[in-house]
């Protein structure tokens, strides 16, 4: 007889206390889509990143070999007493890794896989005389033999033998590369006016460029010591002591050598590099992607001529399927690639239909994710480190629901980035397959379109930091709706306050103007934006937002002389001298960065412990109250936990057992301020300090800037790496709100990503203050919420890609709203009307 057996139907987690997480107990619903909403630093990543998905993903791997485990990066061990019934884990995150240069949409998609099948199968060869073959089954039948018959066919018009290209020749990654480019189709070439971008600075001052990269800031000193002048402008050198800095041969010479730590080097062995080695061996060298990125500004790219962008072996582009060679076809934008497909199965023989039908099912079946997710603008060409993060996770996502997995926990973190209001609708139609196919799905969004389409939706908070981390609502987004401890709730109903400020009943007359005039879809674009106002920067992925704004806008402002002014701009009046960019990418990445180091508040604390009596005794300097210098406990090196390596398992980190995490010496703590030793300090947060510091203005008037950006509660010496996206775009601001703006452009790219509506409320009067100080602020977003407390509206469109580049609305706010002129703009007018109705 068969016993019945009873199958879990939630996740129990008991006792959840990673970060400010304060022992949650919650029951995740299994094969539902569950939304977690909160405010940012409320605690939401730390339950679903930090606790769910480390603990899923874990045993997943556990269940692996001891040999398999130490080849594979494993997270650390979930702050949790005890998770039961999760299954394994796979998580999209916020900021998707950026592909390298070789890797294209196709190739990170691998549509482009299918699609090299496709022309390897069902293509029109030519022979070596030149005639073009049909397509046939022969062909196909030829390509699948082994050894070195496979492949090879006969000319039906000449009767010459030779080979059909195979799949793996059309990969620009492998068989089939350009040589001349080697498949990345660019070719770079030095651009000698970059090394010696100004003659008037002498060569002590930073006349050579190059020589300001990594490890070639000695190269003055070797130049001196081999006779060339370095004190006087570069212009005014002889002929000969130029050609010695441009092209002077690679030598050693033996030298004193004073470093900038001020250590003497004696008969130290110099090896010179002239500016142009600099910059190639620095190239060949440099692994780090920062480097590479400021070794990339002394190079011009421009198009193979060999392969003209393809990256292939141009003979391959003699092979056509349904008259169109490879490039091209992956040149087209993918909504156009299924009505290719099929004409592509209809012009084919008969006799080929059965298997051709199969490929292209398999093409379209690998597209259709990518189109439901709003990405049919992008092109199989387009080079994957150019992606924005909105587009990079929805390729993540497509990727998921292709491999058609069952019984598995997606945990993902906001997917809506980068996705105009119009697309949502497809992002929740992928998602509720992901759940139709079997499997489990959380989501951490703000978009409230996305939270009330849950089956469930968990609530942290109440506030940020020290002040959330609880569970304060859970139920259907009916049952939060009617819930009056619920934050959401009055964003799904309506009732919430969408306007933060009073937005601008006319436009200013003093406006930023610029033209774009060829610059990818852009084809002159005229512009306008008010100075000192809230312009909204609007449109579909792909409509040209980034290329008016962050390529031409920017550049044009920073551009120091004519030579350095972006190509495509022109007509370009403004009075804004500087530009400011905001984004919500976290701040530094080692936590030695704390919010006392990112802000002026632990340099005046410094000085203010080496002015107390037992400092002077002792003959402590402000750098014996750096936990990076002589303050430092010798056993963590001052970051306050130790590493341990435990073969096998995971890294584990534990407190370093000499100073408890305090990251100094006991010395320096028995320096005493009003009783506190810096140690005291630093665990203090904003709102406590503010009543300790009310006489110490310096240290009084920065913790005051924190406190009116909504950050009082985090702790002096809270990790700035660990802060969330809203906590970091708001820190960044704050040396900004205590002086003139006046002649300051702030951009702000997607400043709401991880923002909850009430968030956005903070954000919104922070840029006031902004304003307020005279600054103009250009924000790119697709939040509602923060459109409609804009003044100005920018919208670009009226699609992505091809069918956008144009600027199909431009207004004030207020009068958009009443009389919509574009699909973003509609979508604004029924959210104002959910608001006011």
């Amino acid at each position: 007889m068969k016993t019945k057996v009873e199958l879990p139907n939630n996740i129990e987690v008991r006792g959840a206390h990673l970060h400010n997480l304060k022992n949650v107990n919650v029951d995740i619903p299994l094969h539902k889509f569950i939304a977690i909403s909160g405010l940012s630093g409320s605690g939401k990543s730390s339950l679903a990143m930090g606790t769910l998905y480390e603990e899923g993903s874990k045993r997943y791997l556990d269940a692996l070999s001891t040999y398999m485990r130490r080849r594979i990066k494993q997270g650390t061990n979930a702050a949790v007493d005890s998770i039961k019934h999760i299954p394994s884990a796979l998580a999209l995150r916020q900021r998707p890794s950026v592909p390298n240069e070789r890797a294209t949409v196709g190739t990170t998609t691998e549509t482009y896989n299918v699609l090299r099948l496709i022309f390897s199968r069902l293509g029109s060869p030519v022979c070596p005389n030149g005639h073009q073959l049909k397509p046939s089954l022969a062909i196909a039948q030829a390509m699948s033999k082994t050894g070195s018959e496979m492949g090879e066919i006969t000319c039906s018009i000449c009767n010459v033998k030779f080979y059909v290209p195979s799949a793996e020749d059309f990969a620009f990654n492998s068989d089939g590369a350009c040589q001349n480019c080697e498949g990345t189709g660019k070719v770079r070439t030095l651009d000698e006016s970059k090394l010696i971008p100004d003659e008037n600075l002498t060569i002590k001052e930073g006349a050579v460029a190059s020589w300001s990269l990594p490890g070639r800031n000695f190269m003055p000193n070797v130049a001196e010591f081999a006779g060339v002048r370095i004190n006087v402008p570069f212009k005014e050198l002889t002929a000969k002591e130029k050609d010695f800095v441009l092209s002077g041969p690679e030598k050693k010479y033996k030298m004193d050598f004073l470093s900038g730590t001020g250590r003497v080097f004696h008969d130290f062995n110099a090896l010179y590099e002239n500016a142009h080695q600099a910059v190639l061996k620095s190239a060949q060298s440099s692994k780090s992607e920062r480097a590479q990125k400021r070794i990339s500004e002394f190079f011009t790219y421009s198009t193979c001529e060999v392969c003209h962008g393809s990256r292939l072996k141009p003979e391959l582009l003699k092979q056509k399927v349904n008259g169109k060679n490879i490039f091209e076809v992956e040149n087209m934008p993918l909504g156009k690639l299924p009505a290719w497909s099929n004409e592509v199965l209809t012009n084919l023989p008969a006799e080929m239909h059965e298997m051709a039908n199969e490929l292209i099912t398999e093409f379209i079946n690998n597209l259709q994710p990518l189109l439901d997710l709003g990405l049919d603008y992008l092109t199989m060409a387009r080079p994957g480190n150019t992606l924005s993060t909105g587009e990079l996770q929805r390729i993540q996502l497509a990727r998921t629901l292709r491999t058609e997995t069952t019984g598995v926990l997606y945990v993902l973190d906001e997917p809506s980035i980068g996705l105009h209001p119009a697309n949502v609708d497809g992002l929740i139609k992928v998602m509720k397959k992901i759940v139709a196919q079997g499997n489990s799905l959380v989501v951490v969004d703000h978009n409230v379109d996305i939270v009330a389409a849950a089956d469930e939706i968990i609530e942290i908070g109440p506030g940020s930091g020290q002040e959330g981390g609880r569970l304060i609502a859970q139920g259907t987004p009916k049952e939060i709706a009617n819930n009056s401890q619920s934050l959401i709730a009055p964003y799904l109903t309506g009732q919430g306050n969408l306007l933060v400020r009073k937005p601008a009943q006319k436009i200013n007359e003093d406006k930023i103007k610029f033209e774009v005039n060829d610059y990818f879809n852009l084809k002159d674009v005229k512009t306008e934006i008010p100075i000192n106002q809230l312009t909204a920067v609007t449109g579909f992925s792909g409509a040209g937002k980034t290329s008016l704004i962050l390529d031409s806008l920017v550049p044009a402002i920073q551009a120091k002389d004519r030579q350095s002014f972006p190509q495509q701009v022109s007509n370009f009046s403004s009075s804004i001298k500087k530009v400011v960019s905001v984004d919500a990418s976290p701040i530094g990445k080692s936590t030695r960065s704390t919010v006392a180091t990112y802000t002026s508040i632990m340099d005046n604390l410094r000085k203010l412990f080496a002015k107390q009596p037992l400092s002077k005794e002792r003959h402590y300097t402000p750098s014996y109250f750096s936990y990076n210098k002589e303050g430092a406990c010798v056993t963590c090196g001052g970051t306050g936990i130790v590493t341990l390596d435990i073969q096998f398992l995971p890294d584990m980190q534990q407190t370093c057992p000499t100073c408890q995490g305090k990251r100094y010496n006991e010395q320096i703590q028995e320096v005493k301020w009003q009783g506190y030793s810096i140690v005291d300090i630093l665990n203090l947060d904003v709102n406590e300090a503010l009543t300790i510091f009310k006489d110490v203005p310096k240290i009084e008037r920065e913790l005051k800037l924190l406190q009116e950006v909504g950050l009082g509660y985090l702790h002096l010496g809270e990790s700035t790496p660990a802060l969330s996206g809203g906590e970091a775009q708001r820190l960044k601001l704050v040396t900004h709100l205590s002086k003139k703006e006046e002649n300051t452009l702030f951009v702000f790219d997607e400043p709401t990503i991880g923002l909850h509506p009430l968030d956005v409320k903070v954000l919104v009067e922070v840029m006031q203050r902004l304003l307020d100080q005279g600054a103009t602020i250009i924000t790119i977003s697709h939040d509602l919420n923060l459109i409609a407390n804009s003044d100005y509206i920018l919208d670009m469109g009226p699609r992505g890609g091809e069918n956008g580049g144009k600027i199909v609305a431009a207004g004030l706010t207020q009068d958009l709203i009443k009389s919509p002129q574009s699909l973003t703009t509609e979508y604004l007018a029924k959210y104002w009307r959910k608001f006011k109705s």
